[in-house]
Protein backbone atom coordinates (compact mmCIF):
# COMPACT_ATOMS: atom_id res chain seq x y z
CA UNK A 1 0.00 0.00 0.00
CA UNK A 2 1.46 3.35 -1.07
CA UNK A 3 1.54 6.22 1.38
CA UNK A 4 2.66 9.61 0.09
CA UNK A 5 4.54 12.09 2.22
CA UNK A 6 4.08 15.71 1.14
CA UNK A 7 6.60 18.29 2.32
CA UNK A 8 4.99 21.66 1.81
CA UNK A 9 6.84 24.87 1.17
CA UNK A 10 5.41 28.33 1.70
CA UNK A 11 1.63 28.18 1.33
CA UNK A 12 1.60 24.60 0.07
CA UNK A 13 1.28 22.75 3.35
CA UNK A 14 -2.49 23.21 3.45
CA UNK A 15 -4.23 20.37 5.36
CA UNK A 16 -7.51 21.34 3.67
CA UNK A 17 -6.50 19.30 0.63
CA UNK A 18 -6.83 16.17 2.80
CA UNK A 19 -9.99 14.20 3.50
CA UNK A 20 -10.50 13.05 7.11
CA UNK A 21 -7.48 15.08 8.23
CA UNK A 22 -5.97 14.33 11.62
CA UNK A 23 -2.96 15.96 13.28
CA UNK A 24 -0.23 13.84 14.83
CA UNK A 25 2.81 14.88 16.87
CA UNK A 26 5.76 12.49 17.00
CA UNK A 27 9.44 12.55 17.87
CA UNK A 28 12.41 10.86 16.23
CA UNK A 29 15.99 9.90 17.19
CA UNK A 30 16.93 13.22 15.57
CA UNK A 31 14.48 15.33 17.52
CA UNK A 32 11.07 16.69 16.62
CA UNK A 33 9.94 17.44 13.05
CA UNK A 34 9.44 21.08 12.18
CA UNK A 35 5.66 20.71 12.50
CA UNK A 36 3.04 18.21 13.61
CA UNK A 37 2.16 15.86 10.78
CA UNK A 38 -1.29 15.91 9.23
CA UNK A 39 -2.56 12.55 8.00
CA UNK A 40 -5.54 11.86 5.74
CA UNK A 41 -6.35 10.87 2.18
CA UNK A 42 -6.28 12.40 -1.30
CA UNK A 43 -8.19 10.58 -4.02
CA UNK A 44 -8.21 7.48 -1.83
CA UNK A 45 -4.43 7.53 -1.27
CA UNK A 46 -3.01 7.77 2.26
CA UNK A 47 -1.11 11.04 2.59
CA UNK A 48 0.99 12.68 5.31
CA UNK A 49 1.61 16.44 5.09
CA UNK A 50 4.51 18.16 6.85
CA UNK A 51 5.12 21.93 6.94
CA UNK A 52 8.81 22.36 6.17
CA UNK A 53 9.20 25.73 7.88
CA UNK A 54 6.64 25.18 10.63
CA UNK A 55 2.96 26.06 10.67
CA UNK A 56 3.71 29.78 10.94
CA UNK A 57 6.81 29.73 8.71
CA UNK A 58 9.09 30.56 11.64
CA UNK A 59 11.97 28.18 10.90
CA UNK A 60 14.75 29.39 8.60
CA UNK A 61 16.06 27.05 5.85
CA UNK A 62 19.27 26.07 7.64
CA UNK A 63 17.45 25.53 10.95
CA UNK A 64 14.89 23.11 9.50
CA UNK A 65 15.36 19.72 11.16
CA UNK A 66 15.57 17.86 7.86
CA UNK A 67 16.68 14.59 9.44
CA UNK A 68 13.73 14.55 11.82
CA UNK A 69 11.33 15.45 9.00
CA UNK A 70 12.44 12.66 6.67
CA UNK A 71 12.76 10.14 9.51
CA UNK A 72 9.24 10.99 10.73
CA UNK A 73 7.75 10.37 7.28
CA UNK A 74 9.61 7.07 7.06
CA UNK A 75 8.44 6.02 10.53
CA UNK A 76 4.82 6.68 9.54
CA UNK A 77 5.20 4.32 6.61
CA UNK A 78 5.55 6.81 3.76
CA UNK A 79 6.69 4.96 0.67
CA UNK A 80 7.14 8.09 -1.48
CA UNK A 81 7.78 11.79 -0.87
CA UNK A 82 6.69 14.71 -3.04
CA UNK A 83 7.93 18.17 -2.07
CA UNK A 84 6.93 21.65 -3.16
CA UNK A 85 9.30 24.58 -3.12
CA UNK A 86 9.76 28.14 -4.28
CA UNK A 87 12.80 28.79 -6.44
CA UNK A 88 14.57 31.56 -8.25
CA UNK A 89 15.08 31.16 -11.99
CA UNK A 90 18.62 31.19 -13.35
CA UNK A 91 17.44 30.82 -16.96
CA UNK A 92 15.62 33.28 -19.21
CA UNK A 93 13.21 30.58 -20.40
CA UNK A 94 12.06 29.68 -16.88
CA UNK A 95 9.53 32.43 -16.29
CA UNK A 96 7.74 33.55 -13.14
CA UNK A 97 4.98 31.08 -12.33
CA UNK A 98 6.52 28.22 -14.31
CA UNK A 99 6.81 24.81 -12.70
CA UNK A 100 10.11 22.94 -12.82
CA UNK A 101 10.26 19.20 -12.14
CA UNK A 102 13.75 18.86 -10.71
CA UNK A 103 16.03 16.07 -11.89
CA UNK A 104 19.45 17.07 -10.50
CA UNK A 105 20.86 19.15 -7.65
CA UNK A 106 24.05 20.92 -6.63
CA UNK A 107 24.49 21.08 -2.86
CA UNK A 108 26.07 24.42 -1.88
CA UNK A 109 25.02 24.24 1.78
CA UNK A 110 27.65 24.35 4.53
CA UNK A 111 25.77 24.70 7.85
CA UNK A 112 23.48 21.67 8.12
CA UNK A 113 23.65 17.89 8.69
CA UNK A 114 23.18 16.14 5.35
CA UNK A 115 23.42 12.48 6.37
CA UNK A 116 21.90 9.98 8.78
CA UNK A 117 25.24 8.16 8.90
CA UNK A 118 27.36 10.08 11.39
CA UNK A 119 29.42 6.93 11.96
CA UNK A 120 29.90 3.62 10.15
CA UNK A 121 29.61 0.18 11.77
CA UNK A 122 32.99 -1.58 12.13
CA UNK A 123 34.32 -2.96 8.87
CA UNK A 124 34.58 -1.26 5.49
CA UNK A 125 31.93 -3.50 3.93
CA UNK A 126 29.30 -1.90 6.19
CA UNK A 127 30.10 1.69 5.13
CA UNK A 128 27.04 3.57 3.89
CA UNK A 129 27.95 5.50 0.76
CA UNK A 130 24.63 6.23 -0.94
CA UNK A 131 24.45 6.44 -4.73
CA UNK A 132 23.21 9.88 -5.78
CA UNK A 133 23.74 9.95 -9.55
CA UNK A 134 20.03 10.31 -10.31
CA UNK A 135 18.61 11.55 -7.00
CA UNK A 136 15.00 12.30 -7.97
CA UNK A 137 12.51 9.47 -8.57
CA UNK A 138 11.69 9.24 -12.26
CA UNK A 139 8.32 7.60 -11.52
CA UNK A 140 7.26 10.50 -9.30
CA UNK A 141 8.71 13.05 -11.72
CA UNK A 142 6.70 11.62 -14.59
CA UNK A 143 3.51 11.72 -12.53
CA UNK A 144 4.10 15.43 -11.82
CA UNK A 145 4.92 16.19 -15.47
CA UNK A 146 1.85 14.34 -16.71
CA UNK A 147 -0.36 16.08 -14.16
CA UNK A 148 0.97 19.55 -15.03
CA UNK A 149 0.38 18.94 -18.74
CA UNK A 150 -3.10 17.62 -18.01
CA UNK A 151 -3.85 20.83 -16.13
CA UNK A 152 -2.36 22.87 -19.02
CA UNK A 153 0.26 24.35 -16.69
CA UNK A 154 3.53 25.63 -18.14
CA UNK A 155 6.13 23.09 -16.96
CA UNK A 156 9.82 22.38 -17.52
CA UNK A 157 10.40 18.63 -17.44
CA UNK A 158 13.98 18.87 -16.15
CA UNK A 159 15.98 21.26 -14.05
CA UNK A 160 19.09 21.38 -11.89
CA UNK A 161 18.56 23.12 -8.57
CA UNK A 162 21.40 24.61 -6.56
CA UNK A 163 20.60 24.70 -2.85
CA UNK A 164 22.19 27.39 -0.67
CA UNK A 165 22.02 27.90 3.08
CA UNK A 166 20.02 31.10 3.24
CA UNK A 167 18.16 32.85 4.57
CA UNK A 168 19.94 35.55 2.59
CA UNK A 169 19.62 35.68 -1.19
CA UNK A 170 22.61 35.47 -3.53
CA UNK A 171 24.99 38.20 -4.59
CA UNK A 172 25.08 38.96 -8.30
CA UNK A 173 28.52 37.33 -8.50
CA UNK A 174 27.19 34.15 -6.89
CA UNK A 175 24.11 34.09 -9.10
CA UNK A 176 26.21 34.38 -12.25
CA UNK A 177 28.58 31.69 -10.96
CA UNK A 178 25.69 29.30 -10.31
CA UNK A 179 24.50 29.86 -13.88
CA UNK A 180 27.96 29.02 -15.20
CA UNK A 181 27.89 25.78 -13.19
CA UNK A 182 24.78 24.64 -15.04
CA UNK A 183 22.16 25.32 -12.38
CA UNK A 184 18.72 26.21 -13.71
CA UNK A 185 17.01 27.28 -10.48
CA UNK A 186 18.07 28.14 -6.95
CA UNK A 187 16.50 27.49 -3.54
CA UNK A 188 17.41 26.76 0.07
CA UNK A 189 15.95 23.32 0.81
CA UNK A 190 15.75 20.55 -1.77
CA UNK A 191 19.27 19.15 -1.98
CA UNK A 192 19.22 18.39 1.74
CA UNK A 193 15.85 16.64 1.62
CA UNK A 194 16.77 14.68 -1.48
CA UNK A 195 20.00 13.37 0.05
CA UNK A 196 18.29 12.22 3.24
CA UNK A 197 15.35 10.62 1.44
CA UNK A 198 17.75 8.67 -0.74
CA UNK A 199 19.69 7.50 2.31
CA UNK A 200 16.46 6.03 3.71
CA UNK A 201 15.58 4.61 0.26
CA UNK A 202 12.40 6.69 -0.10
CA UNK A 203 11.64 7.78 -3.69
CA UNK A 204 11.56 11.59 -3.70
CA UNK A 205 10.54 14.23 -6.23
CA UNK A 206 10.00 17.96 -6.06
CA UNK A 207 7.95 20.48 -8.00
CA UNK A 208 9.57 23.91 -7.93
CA UNK A 209 7.60 27.10 -8.58
CA UNK A 210 9.66 29.84 -10.19
CA UNK A 211 8.94 33.09 -8.36
CA UNK A 212 11.73 35.42 -9.50
CA UNK A 213 14.99 35.76 -11.46
CA UNK A 214 17.29 35.80 -8.43
CA UNK A 215 19.67 38.72 -9.17
CA UNK A 216 21.66 37.76 -12.27
CA UNK A 217 19.60 39.92 -14.61
CA UNK A 218 20.70 43.54 -14.80
CA UNK A 219 17.49 44.74 -16.43
CA UNK A 220 15.28 44.35 -13.35
CA UNK A 221 15.33 44.61 -9.58
CA UNK A 222 16.95 41.82 -7.55
CA UNK A 223 14.67 39.36 -5.79
CA UNK A 224 12.80 40.49 -2.67
CA UNK A 225 10.85 38.23 -0.28
CA UNK A 226 7.65 40.18 -0.97
CA UNK A 227 7.98 39.30 -4.66
CA UNK A 228 8.42 35.61 -3.84
CA UNK A 229 5.26 35.64 -1.72
CA UNK A 230 3.26 37.54 -4.34
CA UNK A 231 4.13 35.13 -7.16
CA UNK A 232 3.55 32.15 -4.89
CA UNK A 233 0.10 33.35 -3.84
CA UNK A 234 -0.94 33.73 -7.49
CA UNK A 235 0.07 30.14 -8.27
CA UNK A 236 -0.81 28.23 -5.10
CA UNK A 237 -4.15 26.83 -6.24
CA UNK A 238 -2.96 25.42 -9.54
CA UNK A 239 0.08 23.86 -7.91
CA UNK A 240 -2.24 22.17 -5.40
CA UNK A 241 -4.25 20.78 -8.30
CA UNK A 242 -1.11 19.42 -9.98
CA UNK A 243 -0.01 17.88 -6.69
CA UNK A 244 -3.33 16.19 -5.97
CA UNK A 245 -3.59 14.86 -9.53
CA UNK A 246 -0.04 13.49 -9.33
CA UNK A 247 -0.83 11.69 -6.06
CA UNK A 248 -3.85 10.15 -7.73
CA UNK A 249 -1.74 8.51 -10.46
CA UNK A 250 1.32 7.49 -8.38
Amino acid sequence: MKKIGVIGGTGLDDPQILKDAEELSITTPFGEPTSPLTIGTINGKDVVILARHGKQHTITPSNVNYRANIHALKSLGCTHIIATTACGSLREEIQRGDLVILDQFIDFTRRRPVTFFDTFPPGAKHANHTSMSDPFSDVLRQSLITSAKHMDVRVHERGTVITIDGPRFSTRAESKMFRSWGADVINMTNATETILANELEIPYAAVAISTDYDCWRNDEEAVEWSEVLRTFSINIERVKKVLTQAIKVV
